[in-house]
């Protein structure tokens, strides 16, 4: 009861999702209505010609009846393409409205969905998920409607030229019933096998493509090989045993016509002699059970496609139904910052169980550069995450401005804060696209103008096609140094009030560190920023320096004179980090 209704309840929402194009489902049912009866018109005339014309060589009656024919024959064809042009549309429209709602609702998800989603599995909710569901337009509800009508008009035209006959060609039905309902269990169950193993194929080949580098510098292209064949195989063997089912059922049905069609013709041939049945009925009823056993032969497939339609809509709805939304009920809008920000006994978990922040406090005043450093996993990088929103906290309150963040309208707060990641990623598209994110309020002039001011434009006009050199995905044709000073160019141009550099600095190499240190430099002038320290030069000349330790807030105050307290948490996280760096000035 509850599959049903669960089942009916998506159905529903697929059928909504088709108001927009509601002309269209219209025209496909309205045309499904009328290709029934006259494709069933066909045999019928045909029986006419052979009882009424034929016999009494009426050649003006086998003229008319001709044409009448190819009238019915054209008609049936516009109209057969009418209705599979329209449902295509239809089906078309839908899931490309559908992606867009997706992809919307994907890009305005908490990163902690993305924690614990594999991109692989994403993508096949988007792609393969969402074509799936086209099918249920295009092949299934509606192609269904137009069988079922078909069928119906074929039985009701049988039974009006001969009831005998119609009696002993549905002696099968039956049989034709039973092999429908095992073919149509035994093929859901595979084809639900079928979605969920290209899923867990789509994440791993997902997963494995973006780290083929880490493959190839461990030698562990063998082992994984064999798990993606072990995968490999299981997907085949999956669509094996769903084309099994085919191999069995269709001949099954083949079967089954071709034993109506003979009952048929034996009682048919009795009945043409004894003067019961009129040979125009023998004549036309091959024609009808040819029109009847031809769309329940795929009526079982059509009703599986809509079930794998609705479990791939499921699939989707169910990511359409998840709220893992940053709560946006602010109103004050973040048009400029000061760039005050306080943190106040701030507690913070990602499962809602292991601390991450414990009682964290601290003052950052507008405009100073503030270090923050510790080992792994003492909570640098969640700081950063928190004052973005992220995530949401437990307790306390993270305050800019003497405002509560939560206070601030969302966008308008990320977009007065830039952060530069540790891992620059960079998507296909040029190098000017990449800096600006395709924001259509951003000029070439200000893209060079910060360019300039960083010290990037020289190595970018050197590039081929300069600000419209081509960037691979993820920057793959260019160096780290190089993806770094776009990403700092991306960070400036946007004109932030509060900078955050997430160990920035910490790829670079040495050749590139003086060039980086100066974009940095120019980077954190006149503003907020925060930086998580990996490179000796961003703690030395901080304003504040914040020591963690598991969370918690152990030390603060300048560099030297940090160093100066014996045994304290900075000196040995110093000696022990940072003071090889100084070595080799």
């Amino acid at each position: 009861m509850s599959s049903n209704t669960s089942n009916l309840q998506i159905f529903s929402r697929l059928v909504r999702l088709a108001r927009p194009w509601r002309k269209a489902l219209i025209g496909s049912l309205l045309l499904a209505m009328l290709l029934a009866p006259a494709a069933a018109l066909r045999p019928y005339f045909i029986q006419k010609l052979v009882d009424e014309y034929i016999y009494q060589f009426d050649l003006r009656g086998i003229e008319n009846t001709i044409y009448i024919l190819l009238a019915l024959l054209t008609g049936e064809s516009l109209m057969r393409y009418g209705f599979t042009f329209l449902s295509n549309w239809l089906a078309q429209s839908v899931i490309r409205d559908l992606r867009v709602k997706v992809f919307d609702h994907f890009v305005h998800l908490r990163p902690s969905y993305f924690d614990k989603t594999p991109i692989g599995t994403a993508t096949t909710r988007t792609i393969n998920d969402v074509e799936t569901i086209a099918t249920v337009f295009s092949e299934g509800a509606l192609t269904i409607v137009s069988d079922l009508l078909m069928v119906l008009a074929v039985l009701v035209v049988m039974f009006w030229s001969s009831w005998q006959l119609a009696l002993i060609s549905l002696g099968v039905m039956p049989l034709l019933l039973l092999a429908t309902y095992f073919f149509k269990e035994g093929i859901k169950h595979a084809f639900r096998q079928v979605r969920s193993l290209l899923s867990r194929m789509n994440a791993f080949l997902q997963e494995h493509i973006s780290g083929m580098r880490i493959v190839q510098i461990f030698t562990a292209e063998k082992q994984e090989f064999e798990k993606f064949s072990q995968i490999n195989q299981t997907y085949t063997n999956a669509n094996l045993k769903a084309l099994f089912y085919y191999a069995i059922f269709f001949p099954a049905i083949e079967i089954l016509s071709a034993l109506a069609l003979g009952m048929m013709l034996w009682w048919g041939a009795r009945g043409v002699l004894g003067g019961s049945i009129t040979l125009g009925a023998l004549v036309a009823f091959p024609l009808y059970l040819s029109m009847l056993f031809r769309p329940m032969r795929f009526l079982a497939d059509r009703f599986n496609t809509v079930q794998m339609g609705l479990i791939a809509a499921g699939r989707v709805f169910a990511i359409l139904d998840t709220r893992a939304y940053i709560s946006n009920e602010g109103k004050l809008q973040a048009t400029k910052l000061q760039g005050d920000l306080r943190f106040e006994r701030v507690y913070f978990s990602y499962d809602g169980e292991h601390e991450v922040l414990h009682d964290l406090s601290f003052h950052i005043k507008p405009g100073q550069t503030v270090a923050l450093v510790g080992s792994t996993g003492s909570g640098k990088t969640t700081i950063v995450h928190l004052i973005n929103r992220f995530y949401e906290i437990q307790k306390g309150r993270i305050c800019i401005d003497g405002r509560d963040i939560r206070e601030y309208e969302l966008k308008s707060l990320r977009s007065r804060i830039a952060m530069v990641p540790q891992d620059v990623f960079l998507f296909t598209g040029t190098v000017f696209e990449n800096i600006t994110l395709r924001d259509p309020s951003i000029t070439p002039a200000q893209v060079e103008r910060a360019a300039k001011m960083i010290g990037a434009h020289e190595f970018i006009m050197r590039l081929p096609k300069g600000y419209d050199f081509e960037v691979m995905e993820r920057g793959t044709r260019l160096s780290v140094g190089q993806r770094q000073l776009i990403s700092f160019v991306r960070a400036l141009v946007f004109e932030p009030d509060i900078l955050i550099l997430d160990e920035a600095t910490s790829s670079i190499d040495p050749e590139s560190e003086a060039i980086i240190q100066y974009a940095v430099e120019k980077l954190i002038a006149k503003r907020t920023s925060i930086i998580i320290a990996h490179r000796l030069a961003t703690i030395l000349h901080a304003d504040n320096i914040l020591v963690l330790e598991r969370g918690r807030l152990v030390e603060q105050g300048k560099h030297h004179q940090l160093l100066q307290k014996e045994d304290g948490a900075y000196k040995k996280l110093y000696q022990t980090q940072f003071a090889e760096l100084t070595k080799n000035p």
